[in-house]
């Protein structure tokens, strides 16, 4: 092992994409767990949302995503898009030779370390849904699981789209909740990375006894231990620095994300 005082820091930035503003969640967590660390952040509006896309086309978006940070020599790629992620994170493993991240398995994780009645549901998008992605990843830790997965087609449009404390959001949460809560679960997966947003809501709407899973957390978590086993995280004394790529309008992208990453965003580029 190489040692901590010696080790040259790896100045390249680490890349995160996602379908919209929602990973900016995930990069927020980033950038309070690893500050001195630079990152590229890629949302691709244009194509907003992944969710009720076929698996098909969300992996070709999910390879298109990859492959522009990629160009940008990241040493790191998050799809901090849980759909992409389900859909294309071992094709994207497979394909490029950038080490790759996605937020399925460290939800997965923290769910199954959570749960006391093995009772676990997950609120999602269609397509994460449909993917079966968590469903197997969390029976791969724990095959004697209650797996609930519900689908809420509604709720990122809508809290991408602006006022996240509207009744209409609420009205959205509490039909998508009504399921699970009716399973009796003890710990809900939020598995798309708008939710986070929306956290107080379904925690007063499915009670203070269920766990809610952010997987934005456990991701900067894994993230920062890839970093330190591959021995290529930056200077720790040095302050990072982040920007912005998105494929829709660059400055819709300013306004609302800078909700979601409680950060000011300056700029973006429109690529």
């Amino acid at each position: 092992m190489t040692d901590e005082n010696t080790q040259t820091p790896d100045r390249r930035a680490i890349g995160v994409f996602d379908s919209g503003v929602g990973g900016l969640t995930v990069l927020h967590e980033c950038l309070v767990n690893l500050p001195h660390e630079d990152f590229i952040y890629l949302g691709d509006t244009g194509n907003f949302p992944y969710g009720p896309k076929s698996l098909a086309e969300v992996r070709r978006l999910a390879f298109a995503a990859a492959a522009r940070l990629a160009s940008e020599d990241v040493k790191l790629i998050v799809v901090a898009c849980n759909s992409a992620a389900a859909a294309a994170l071992p094709q994207l493993q497979s394909s490029f030779a950038t080490p790759i991240v996605g937020v399925v398995m460290p939800g997965a994780r923290a769910a199954v370390q959570a749960t006391r009645e093995r009772r676990v549901g997950l609120l999602a998008t269609e397509a994460t849904v449909r993917s079966n992605a968590y469903q197997n990843a969390l029976h791969t830790l724990d095959a004697g699981l209650e797996v609930f997965a519900i689908a809420a087609p509604r709720l990122a449009p809508l809290i991408q789209g602006g006022d996240v404390f509207s009744e209409e959001i609420e009205g959205a949460a509490r039909e998508a909740v009504a399921p699970l809560k009716a399973a009796g679960v003890d710990t809900v997966i939020l598995g798309c990375t708008h939710y986070p947003l929306i956290s107080p809501m379904l925690r007063r709407l499915l009670g203070p006894h269920v766990s809610l899973i952010n997987s934005a957390e456990e991701t900067a978590r894994e993230v920062a231990e890839i970093l330190a086993r591959k021995e290529i995280d930056n200077d720790r004394e040095r302050e990072g620095r982040y920007r912005f790529l998105t494929t829709g309008d660059a400055e819709e992208f300013r306004d609302v994300g800078a909700r979601f990453l409680q950060l000011p965003i300056r700029e973006v580029e429109q690529t």
